[in-house]
Parts: structure tokens; C-alpha cells; sequence
């Protein structure tokens, strides 16, 4: 049976790949770069698969998922269509997608930092989450 950091942590794990699809979905169809496209394409791909590891363990723990929070869902939604709306470049694209994975790093990392009884197998699967968010962000800076 896991302790409740390790739950605590996946479930908030859990809720950031769910923010990094929809986020992502919500602005890939507006790209015109190519490259750009891909980029987001495959991270998507690999926030998708993080997070059926993180459903997993959660299952596996008798846990249920979590949503990501209605307001912070709301609020990104709301920035990156009022963003768009005024400048539907790829520059704009990577700038609303750099600043979720800043926000998702931090996050994490303030998660990792707070859960410190978490166990092992879960602290590596919340690293390798905030490495995709670091990678996704490297890629992209060559956009803004």
C-alpha cells in the first residue's frame, strides 16, 4: 500500500499531463511551422504516455485520478485564446506553450519538495515528467 505522499504526488503528476495535452491541443492546429508541429505532436504523445504510467500506479494504489483545477484550466484557456486571437503566430505558439512547461516545472518541483515521503518509483516518474516539460521548453526557444 502506498503512502499518502506517494498519492498525493502522482495525483498531482496526473493533473499536470492532463493540463499539457488539452493545452497542447488547444494550439497545435494553429501552427503553420512544420517542425514546430511535430515538436508539439511528439510531446504530446510523451505527456500521454507519462500519464497512463502515472494512471497506472494510481490504479494500482486503488487512487483515482485528478482533473487538472477548473480555474487553472479556465485561466490558460482564457489567455491563450485572447493571445491568439491578437497575434495567431508559431512565436505566439511557443510562448504559451513555454510558459506552461515553466509553470508545470515549478509546480512539480514544489511537489516533489512537499511529498518527500513519496516513494521512490514515483519520484522518478514526477522527474521524468518535469524533463519532458524541460526538453518541450529547450525545443522551443528557437520560436519565440
Amino acid at each position: 500500500m502506498a503512502n499518502q505522499d506517494t498519492i498525493s504526488l502522482l495525483k498531482e503528476c496526473d493533473a499536470g499531463t492532463k493540463m499539457a495535452v488539452s493545452s497542447m491541443d488547444e494550439v497545435v492546429e494553429k501552427v503553420r511551422d512544420s517542425r514546430l508541429k511535430q515538436i508539439l505532436v511528439e510531446s504530446k504523445k510523451l505527456h500521454e504516455k507519462l500519464g497512463n504510467e502515472i494512471h497506472a500506479f494510481l490504479c494500482s494504489y486503488r487512487s483515482e485520478e485528478k482533473e487538472p483545477a477548473p480555474i487553472a484550466k479556465g485561466m490558460s484557456w482564457l489567455k491563450t485564446n485572447m493571445k491568439l486571437t491578437m497575434d495567431e503566430s508559431d512565436a505566439t505558439v511557443a510562448d504559451l506553450i513555454t510558459d506552461g512547461c515553466n509553470m508545470g516545472i515549478k509546480n512539480l518541483q514544489r511537489y516533489l519538495n512537499r511529498y518527500q515521503a513519496a516513494d521512490t518509483a514515483s519520484k522518478a516518474l514526477c522527474g521524468r515528467l518535469v524533463s519532458a516539460e524541460e526538453q518541450l521548453e529547450r525545443q522551443l526557444r528557437c520560436y519565440l
